[in-house]
């Protein structure tokens, strides 16, 4: 990969569109409350600086930045003690599980609670502790390593102060002194906690580590706890998140098919059924398979909701007849969703946003989403107090007519099968292109342009979609029942963002049955990037050589003009054009 464009611009502050960016020079002299620009939505583009779009304040975006420091710390003993062939098995258990659990909380939309971000930065204080204790460990990067917090933890405010004072993007950016190495660094930071999300999904699954993923994880951050402007190293390690997430990824498919069976096409309910109910939204399905269990026989009703959705594919949750529909859209709408749902709302995993007080009482949160004033259901999930609360509400008075319904259920291996059906479609004339719309929706109004362009492709096109971004897909009026001219679907729904490996498998082995390369398929790829999730699923793709790639509404602020340029340069990495998505089309069906 050429590198060419990097490290000779470090004090610009604009690229080439008018849009600002933190220098190194000006970092010295800002004094924002807070410097938060992880996520597709940050203020102006440029960084939440007062509080978060997502409604992160700047205290807990302080507690992140030390949350993540001590991740880096713990991960360097933990590179250090496979080095030295440490063989206390409980000890790595623990920093496996925490490194994962501690990245997650850290993603947008998670964890706003202050006092459970304190308690992961307390636990990883233990962690390191044990590891000091061992003696005859040497960690790279020993003043990160013996990182001392230990006199902080019983103050917030202290471990704020540090945050805000030693640790935030502004200091980290200026320690390094260049602006392309700590774009490379933070975009593998971002990337990496995404990986980590990933993985925590799949703990909750298998109940197990791979050893081998857990030890390139640690590798990873011990590099990005570094200040070195190592610009070929750092380059090569967010890549290597890419590979990382590939995996992880992979892992995670099995681990769904293996626990849950094989996804089947399903129509899904999307209108009431009468009765009592609960709704559930979030990623984790075990938790929907053990709140399935204790609601059998209560005459309460489960409620999929945003990114739970494919759950109703999976033969080991669709046997459940209680498990009766889908209830609202994306995560953006559920201070609109959650009011509105006649019962208690549990919150398993990302996105969650501050609660409304027509609903705060009756929402519930797990694993590592946080809110304060929220009930937090424990580890050993026990939604008795979720049913009860249930019981005791009105629930929904009619069985809505007619019914709405949409189909999930589009895995790989579903999908897979109907590839000579695609192949021949497209050696006929029949099909002229395969467009993935898929990722992280959001509520900006310039999202509208995945359903345009969704909308407006021809109709000899079929429609890959995934992730929440596909309520901007499956919502359509205009492309609901539509099919290809063999009788296919034009949109398939492939699950949540959880599932994006099965575009990937898709996509490799289409290539391998026309006997090309990802980049000569009639595919293109529209990606709705937002959070961190995301950002791991665009590495894993650049990992693969994947090119064409269109990433939208905006680019990241965190991406400097010349590892852009980079980008572009060397996978043709390009921003959608939400002004004119006409052009957009024209390009995607000219294969460009």
């Amino acid at each position: 990969m050429s590198l060419g464009a990097l490290g000779t611009t470090a004090g610009k502050s604009f690229d080439s569109n008018g849009k600002r960016f933190l220098s190194s020079e000006s970092s010295l002299h800002i004094k924002p409350d807070m410097f938060c620009r992880q996520c597709e939505q940050t203020q102006d583009h440029y960084a939440c600086t007062t509080v978060g779009v997502c409604g992160k304040t700047a205290e807990t975006s302080a507690l992140q930045d030390v949350l993540i420091q001590m991740v880096k710390s713990v991960s360097l003993w933990c590179v250090a003690a496979r080095e030295a062939n440490v063989s206390d098995k409980a000890l790595m258990h623990d920093a496996n599980l925490w490194t994962l659990q501690a990245a997650f909380s850290t993603l947008t939309n998670v964890n706003f609670s202050d006092e459970s971000i304190a308690d992961y930065i307390a636990k990883g204080v233990e962690i390191q502790k044990k590891f000091q204790e061992l003696g005859n460990l040497q960690p790279k990067e020993p003043d990160v390593a013996n990182l001392d917090l230990s006199g902080m933890l019983s103050s917030l405010a202290d471990l704020e102060e540090f945050g805000y004072t030693s640790v935030s993007v502004p200091i980290r950016q200026s320690n390094m002194g260049n602006d392309d190495c700590f774009s490379l660094n933070e975009i593998g930071t971002y990337g990496l906690k995404g990986a980590c999300a990933y993985a925590a999904h799949s703990y909750q699954l298998l109940g197990e580590f791979d050893e081998e993923i857990m030890k390139d994880i640690h590798e990873v951050w011990a590099k990005l706890a570094s200040n070195e402007a190592d610009m070929e190293g750092l380059l090569a390690n967010a890549l290597r998140v890419g590979d990382i997430n590939t995996r992880v990824l992979a892992m995670l498919d099995g681990a769904h098919a293996d626990k849950l069976g094989v996804p089947e096409p399903t129509e899904v309910r999307t209108t009431a059924t009468e009765g009592k109910a609960i709704l559930v939204s979030g990623h984790d399905m075990v938790d929907l398979e053990h709140l399935l269990k204790q609601t059998e026989g209560t005459g309460v009703n489960v409620y999929t909701h945003g990114e739970m959705l494919p759950a109703h594919s999976y033969p080991a949750l669709k046997k459940y007849p209680h498990l009766v529909g889908n209830y609202g859209t994306a995560w953006q709408n559920q201070k609109f969703e959650f009011a509105g749902f006649p019962g208690p709302v549990i919150v398993t995993t990302n996105c969650i946003q501050e609660p409304r007080r027509a609903y705060k009482k009756r929402l519930y949160t797990m694993n590592e989403v946080g809110v304060s004033g929220v009930q937090h259901i424990g580890s050993d999930r026990d939604f008795s107090p979720v049913i009860e609360q249930a019981l005791s509400m009105k629930g929904f008075p009619r069985t809505v007519e007619p019914a709405g319904y949409t189909t999930v259920g589009f895995n790989h291996r579903v999908v897979l099968p109907l590839a000579a059906q695609v192949i021949e479609a497209v050696q006929q004339g029949a099909l002229s292109r395969i467009v993935l719309i898929g990722g992280c929706d959001g509520s900006q109004w310039d999202r509208n342009y995945f359903t345009d362009v969704a909308e407006n492709l021809p109709d000899d096109t079929l429609i890959l979609t995934l992730g929440c971004a596909k309520n901007r897909v499956i919502h359509s009026e205009k492309l609901l029942g539509a099919k290809l001219a063999n009788g296919l679907p034009r949109v398939l729904d492939m699950g949540q963002c959880n599932d994006s490996y099965s575009a990937v498998v898709v996509a490799l082995e289409l290539a391998k049955a026309l006997d090309c390369s990802v980049n000569d398929l009639p595919l293109s790829l529209v990606l709705s990037h937002l959070e961190q999730k995301a950002a791991a699923v665009l590495l894993t793709l650049l990992n693969l050589g994947v090119k064409n790639i269109r990433l939208g509404p905006s680019l990241p602020a965190y991406v400097t003009p010349n590892v852009l340029k980079v980008l572009s340069d060397n996978y043709n990495l390009m921003p959608v054009n939400s002004e004119n998505y006409n052009d957009d089309i024209v390009a995607i069906m000219e294969g460009k």
